[in-house]
């Protein structure tokens, strides 16, 4: 035994040192000025998940094979390539499997006119299409697909789960309080189907993504809304039918693209990629500027105390992460203003509130604009609501100022398996959330009305903070969701646009010049493979991203492929 856990150490010890070497190496070779050669193309492949920033993993998941895109890192690419006079054009790589948000599809969109007005092409090249896809590849000069490709536009479906079928036939019964009627992901647990307010609510968001989506279609394509109906009905496409339809522009395998786009005298088309066009400096290409504008990136579940990767659900937001960042925004005198920059559908309360309150105090030393990115609701509109100002996307997913509060039963479950318990007591109350038994109706009352209490407190804040009376903001809560565009004529954000506007009306805030450069600077800031490794959590958050990269991506994607007509017929908004 003994000789078997030397043996097991002495492995583990070697395989971090392994790592350690690996990434050092990495390091190192990634250490150099990267060379970018005149007339070349930067490559944006919109593949997988697009994260709105780098996760706590680091540097290490990169050598782990858990790379994973973001928003951050395409729209500062694209903005290098404005005026970066070695890159003549950008071509997005495209496909189906796409799981960006409708916000940071529109964002990047956004980018990409600010490239074409720069003067340069930008080339979209799909293999596979939907209509989310779609959303993104119109807003480029072109299209391209090769003659095998798969095309799907099809119209907007809401499809919600419910559980409780199953948590019946397991024995487990809910103790749920929710506030109140729209707070919909409730319904999960409770019901077996939507509730008049869930799809009240979900018919205003379609309206909404279809009115967007139409006009977008229209501008780009010069596509009428009946024209884009005409087109749904047919729903599936051949390369053929989409050029003929007006879909896409031209026929072309790969190699015949990169054929039409090189220049005479060379072999092959000069490309550069999203992560090596990265290590080229803005400041390098003239984009700095005297004062600096912190953003601070808030995204993923919120919960416990430290930002990390759970293996499940992804990204999760740690209080204490995040309040850490935006103290060392507030101390350092350099910077001028800073933006929280919000992607999560909500999470733990505590934790929204003592971000929030940070978000609070830091308005008091310099301004702070909230920027929304796919969603900021519920706890993610609880840590972004006490900003100077908040900027939401057209599309962003927001509001849902609501609660759910809960327990389980699992005494039925745990007589299935023969596990039983016995208890003794002293003092009142004393099994109020034992999960053996249901609430009494002395217990559900109190635990009701402090869930109450502890809402209403929460909506004064909303109220006061946004300038409208109880009465008025609770209109708009009990769990209503809003896209930005609804949220802004609401009153509940400020104003529309993506991380460029956010810095415009931060430098607004701080008193500098509109046409004034500034330096925008990222937090958290980006650790070394040394200082990765040394920091507590960093190699067990880094297993912990490419665990979860492996269960969301690689065997979705497996899925995919032996089922690839199911993912152009299904398809979903999430509207908890």
């Amino acid at each position: 035994m003994k000789s078997f856990v030397r043996s097991f150490l002495a492995s583990l010890l070697a395989f971090l040192f392994l790592i350690i070497i690996v990434a050092g190496a990495v390091a190192l070779k990634s250490g150099g000025k990267p060379k970018i050669k005149d007339h070349s193309h930067l490559v944006v492949d919109i593949y997988g998940d697009i994260l709105e920033y780098d996760p706590p993993s680091g540097v290490i998941a990169q050598v782990m094979g858990g790379d994973a895109e973001t928003l951050q890192r395409i729209l500062t690419n694209l903005e290098k390539a404005c005026v970066d006079d070695r890159i003549d054009g950008v071509i997005v790589k495209l496909s189906s499997t796409n799981n960006a948000g409708r916000a940071k599809l529109q964002e990047i969109r956004g980018a990409i006119r600010k490239v074409q007005k720069a003067g340069k092409k930008v080339y979209g090249f799909s293999d596979a299409i939907n209509r989310r896809t779609y959303f993104l590849a119109a807003a480029c000069d072109s299209i391209f697909m090769p003659p095998t490709a798969y095309i799907s536009f099809v119209g907007y479906a809401a499809v919600s789960a419910h559980v409780k079928g199953s948590l019946e036939k397991l024995g487990i019964k809910s103790n749920l309080h929710q506030i109140k009627d729209y707070k919909s992901a409730a319904e999960m647990i409770v019901r077996k189907d939507m509730s008049k307010a869930a799809r009240e609510n979900v018919n205003w968001m379609l309206d909404e993504y279809w009115d967007m989506f139409t006009q977008a279609i229209g501008q780009d394509r010069g596509l009428e809304e009946e024209d884009v109906v005409k087109l749904m009905e047919h729903a599936l496409f051949t390369a053929q039918e989409a050029k003929e339809a007006g879909l896409i522009d031209r026929i072309l395998y790969w190699d015949e693209f990169e054929s039409m786009l090189k220049d005479e005298d060379d072999d092959e088309l000069r490309t550069v990629s999203q992560r090596r066009y990265a290590k080229v400096e803005p400041k390098k290409l003239g984009l700095k500027g005297k004062k600096t504008i912190a953003v601070v990136h808030a995204q993923g579940l919120i919960g416990g105390r430290k930002s990390g990767v759970n293996p499940l659900f992804g990204m999760t937001m740690g209080h204490e992460t995040v309040v850490s960042d935006l103290r060392s925004t507030r101390f350092d005198d350099d910077i001028a203003a800073v933006i929280l920059r919000v992607d999560s559908g909500g999470g733990e309360a505590l934790g929204s509130d003592m971000i929030g309150h940070e978000v609070e105090v830091t308005t008091g030393v310099k301004p702070v604009v909230a920027s929304m990115v796919d969603m900021a609701a519920s706890g993610g509109y609880h840590i972004a609501y006490r900003a100077d100002k908040i900027v939401a996307n057209p599309m962003t997913l927001t509001g849902s100022v609501g609660s759910i509060s809960m327990k389980f039963n699992t005494k039925g479950f745990m007589n299935k398996l023969g596990i039983t318990r016995d208890v003794e007591t002293k003092g009142p109350m004393a099994l109020l959330w034992s999960s053996m038994r249901d609430f009494t109706d002395e217990e559900k009352e109190r635990f009701e009305q402090n869930h109450w209490d502890g809402f209403n407190d929460w909506l004064r804040d909303v109220a006061d903070h946004r300038g409208m009376t109880f009465d008025d903001a609770e209109k708009l809560a009990h769990g209503r969701v809003w896209t930005g565009r609804q949220a802004k004529a609401n009153g509940l954000v400020d104003e529309l646009g993506g991380l460029d506007r956010a810095i415009e009306v931060a430098k607004e805030l701080a008193g500098i010049p509109a046409d004034e450069d500034v330096t925008v600077a990222h937090y958290p800031k980006k650790r070394g493979i040394v200082e990765s490794i040394m920091e507590g959590g960093g190699l067990a958050a880094a297993a912990q991203w490419v665990i979860y990269r492996f269960i969301h991506d690689d065997l979705i994607e497996t899925w995919n492929i032996f089922a690839r007509d199911g993912i152009y017929m299904i398809e979903d908004i999430k509207i908890d």
